[in-house]
């Protein structure tokens, strides 16, 4: 397998090859550079989120942290500080074994590539050099033997004519015997340069060319091979740090087992524990016997005095207060009636409520209410013939009338239809595929097809979709349809007559007739029951001309509207030249004409016609 033999006529493409590998390099580099930003600014990002919650020195935050989950969470913060660190390693060691050794390679293989490429476009002019000089002695020989023909035939002429004096005749003999040597002379040039130009070309093809094209082949394979290497260093440069970076992991579990809550429980009653005794019962007071209330009031009196010395309960309940209590509110607790709880605070309005319903002034229209009727707004019909012409509408079809609606959706939703078993078929295929590899592994991976499994999964997932909102509004539309009959067709020409204010101006733009919008024989239908109005203006329009013939290559089935079906060999009429969308307008007779596709067709230009030309 060698480029020189097989590819020995595809220099170009060989050029533009090489290129794109060089392209790909060079964005697998850039790749790598916009990594390795990540990984540092991450790696910023993660030292200032660690420095933002590191306790500030000589402040009492400082002194809180002397609790074991406060110990953890500042370990936790030093191992994200080591963590960062080895991003930043990633970072370097990226940029310095991959992105500046590819940098480097790049321009080497560059330089490399030039080189090649500039001795194989010397060989390929030293080739056409010598094929310029094996025509040129080839038109010399065959001018120096048209001469020679004259001559002679000049001196047969001369030498018969009995008028003609000898000398003349002499010299019309010489002339001749000159141009046949002249003619011997320019055919063994002819003949040697010819055997040169073969040699060479033999040469060209079987040596030089081949040479230079298993150089560029041995260029291109080293550059694969040195973009695989680069990705196992990809690898291997994140799998380094992963030991490094699990002990930071490890430290930081390591941290949250060191947390223990009795021994944070202890500190806190250290921290804030009174040392007060809690206070004892408050005895009863009968305020009927006055010497009782004197001796209760002298005891209370007296209880702040008392409890500044040791707190002592006795029996007869005249022991100390709950120290936080002052004497004054003490008493206003015990003398003052018990009175219901206050009532609670009015409840907030509607609005306030997170949960509760909006206020009617505050309600507002729904969003996807304005956007349904935007969607079914019926837009103005701005130019008959765009509709005959197939011009871009709404993705409802919204802009059509109601039966001609309904159609164009029934084909949408068959259509998808069909891509979604087209979509089925692909993954039946793709899943017999995978078969066969896990059967036979040397047949190809099959993890390789996995990704084409969740793809296809996804297109019939969006195709599904597109079918569901498609049938919504054909439901919809089917809804809508009027009873056939006589007050279908009042109702019809109410509908036309409604849109027919809003046709004006607007573009020719034509589709391809298996595009979304392309409308040709839905419109021309829908042209026989529009307004008399618009059947007036455009019932004189002349049928195209004719510019050319086409023959049919091949079999083509027009399924699709606007298309025309063709058989292989068939002879038809060109009315419409390939815009540039690979459609080709044929007509058959007077009544059979379509859109058939450019490949499908030999066509044969008339010479009169604008930009005449002969293609395939």
């Amino acid at each position: 397998m060698s480029w020189g033999t097989e590819l020995w006529d595809q220099f170009d493409n060989l050029e533009k090859h090489t290129q794109w590998g060089i392209d790909i390099l060079e964005k697998y580099i850039k790749f790598v550079k916009e990594r390795t930003e990540i990984e540092i600014s991450y790696a910023k990002q993660l030292r200032n989120l660690s420095k933002k919650y590191q306790p500030k020195k000589n402040s009492k935050e400082e002194e809180e942290y002397k609790y074991t989950s406060c110990k953890a969470f500042i370990s936790t913060l030093n191992e994200m500080n080591d963590y960062a660190g080895q991003h930043e390693v990633i970072s370097e060691n990226m940029t310095s074994q991959i992105t500046v050794e590819l940098t480097r390679y790049v321009q080497e293989l560059k330089q490399e590539r030039k080189s090649h490429f500039h001795d194989g476009r010397k060989a390929q002019q030293h080739i056409e050099t010598c094929w310029k000089q094996l025509e040129s002695s080839k038109r010399r020989f065959e001018r120096d033997c048209k001469e020679a023909d004259r001559a002679q035939q000049y001196f047969e002429k001369m030498d018969a004519d009995i008028n003609v004096t000898k000398a003349d005749v002499e010299k019309a003999r010489q002339q001749a015997q000159l141009r046949h040597q002249m003619a011997e002379e320019s055919k063994a040039e002819y003949s040697s340069t010819l055997q040169k130009f073969n040699h060479e070309q033999h040469e060209h093809y079987y040596t030089h060319i081949p040479s230079i094209f298993q150089k560029i082949q041995e260029m291109e394979e080293r550059r694969i091979v040195r973009i695989g290497e680069s990705m196992k260093t990809y690898a291997e440069v994140d799998r380094q740090v992963i030991p490094i970076i699990g002990k930071c992991l490890d430290g930081i579990a390591k941290a949250a087992e060191s947390i223990d809550q009795k021994n944070d429980s202890q500190l806190v009653i250290e921290a804030y524990k009174s040392g007060f005794e809690p206070p004892g019962d408050i005895e009863f007071e009968d305020y009927a016997q006055p010497m009782k209330r004197t001796i209760s009031e002298t005891s209370l009196s007296n209880s702040r005095g008392d409890s500044k010395t040791e707190l002592k309960f006795a029996s007869k309940s005249k022991g100390k207060l709950w120290p936080f209590i002052k004497k004054n509110k003490l008493m206003s607790l015990l003398t003052s009636p018990h009175q219901p709880p206050p009532p609670p605070p009015a409840s907030a309005s509607p609005s306030a409520v997170p949960n509760g319903p909006q206020s009617p002034k505050q309600q507002k229209e729904p969003l996807s209410h304005r956007f349904n009727e935007f969607m079914t707004s019926k837009p103005k019909i701005h130019c008959f013939r765009s509709l005959k012409r197939g011009g871009a509408g709404p993705e409802d079809f919204s802009n059509l009338p109601p039966e001609q609606r309904r159609k164009k959706l029934q084909q949408k939703v068959d259509e998808l239809n069909k891509e979604i078993q087209k979509e089925m078929d692909q993954r039946d295929a793709i899943t017999k595929m995978k078969d066969v590899y896990i059967k036979n592994p040397q047949m190809g991976d099959p993890g390789s097809l996995d990704h084409k499994l969740i793809e296809v999964g996804q297109n019939i997932e969006k195709l599904r979709l597109e079918v569901q909102k498609f049938e919504t509004w054909l439901i919809e539309v089917e809804g809508r349809l009027p009873v056939r009959g006589e007050q279908a067709r009042r109702q019809s020409g109410m509908y036309e007559a409604q849109n027919t204010p809003s046709v004006n101006n607007c573009a020719q733009d034509r589709e391809s007739p298996d595009g979304s919008y392309t409308e040709e024989q839905s419109q021309e239908n829908e042209l026989k029951m529009m307004a008399t109005d618009f059947d007036d203006e455009f019932d004189d329009e002349e049928p195209l001309p004719t510019i050319g013939t086409c023959k049919a290559l091949y079999t083509f089935e027009g399924q699709n509207e606007g298309t025309i079906s063709i058989a292989e060999g068939e002879i038809l009429y060109v009315i419409e030249e390939d815009k540039g969308d690979g459609w080709t307008r044929i007509r058959r007779n007077e009544d059979e004409e379509g859109y058939v596709p450019t490949s499908y067709v030999e066509v044969y230009l008339d010479k009169n016609a604008k930009g005449a030309m002969t293609y395939i």
